[in-house]
């Protein structure tokens, strides 16, 4: 079974790439997609609807008044099968989304019950790929642990290089295991030059540069799946490189 992480800080694109990602995975393995951002932005790139997520189960067991936990099983069969319950299964691919609580609160619960589900579910998997929420909530709350590939994704900005150093550094920190960790530079017009410099001072390879497409502005505005851009769209076509990449590496 082979993980990917797609992060980075937000606004760089990290949806797209890891929704693309999921659709090359899926014409030759059986994918489970995980979208760990509260935001739920990756379902609507993969054209999937969702009705439950995590954080409706962290309401119930917030309030088992609404649905009954019963003492008599143990929790982690309670979860396994309520988990089991919101995962959304499709002809190519499974879904998983994290959501959010109701209300104010801590999310360490339903980082926990994230953290289960990746581990009980991925040897029901050949492929995993997270969407992750931007910034270093995930790697702080190490609700990743042992990840083969993370991609973090920046946009042609100082600001976004530097974050994508801070994620490589913190991971390293907290002794998170990746096995490859790579830099994914989205959204690039004709700047990139300017900061190959930067880059290479981070000491993340550079795996792929996709660049601005406006089909995935015209998908956004009407709310087309981006699993549905054109085979030659710039970022479809850059993208396929990077999964290609991985796959020569034996990485995939």
């Amino acid at each position: 079974m082979t993980s990917i992480a797609v992060t980075g800080k937000g606004g760089t694109g990290k949806t797209v790439i890891s929704a693309m990602l999921i659709k090359f995975l899926s014409e030759s393995k059986k994918v489970l997609a995980i979208d760990a951002d509260p935001a739920s932005s990756l379902p609507l790139a993969l054209g999937v609807k969702i009705k439950r997520t995590i954080g409706d189960i962290r309401e119930e067991i917030a309030a088992p008044s609404r649905i009954p936990f019963y003492e008599s099983v143990p929790i982690d069969m309670m979860l396994d099968q309520k988990i089991g319950e919101i995962l959304v299964k499709t002809p190519t691919f499974s879904l998983l989304a994290m959501g959010r609580s109701e209300g104010p609160g801590c999310y360490c619960l339903i980082n926990d019950i994230l953290r289960h589900a990746i581990d009980k579910f991925s040897s029901k998997f050949e492929a995993i790929v997270i969407d992750c929420e931007a910034g270093l909530e995930h790697l702080s709350r190490r609700t990743m642990r042992n990840i083969d590939v993370m991609l973090i994704v920046s946009d042609p900005t100082v600001r976004g290089i530097k974050t994508a150093e801070t994620i490589k550094n913190i991971s390293n920190s907290l002794e998170i295991g990746f096995s490859h960790i790579y830099l994914v530079l989205n959204k690039v017009t004709d700047e990139l030059e300017f900061f190959n410099e930067m880059i290479e001072k981070t000491g993340i390879e550079l795996i792929g540069v996709v660049p601005e497409d406006e089909n995935i502005h015209r998908h956004d505005l009407i709310g087309r799946p981006i699993t549905d851009l054109p085979d030659d769209s710039p970022s479809v076509i850059a993208v396929r490189k990077i999964f290609n990449r991985l796959l020569d590496a034996k990485i995939l």
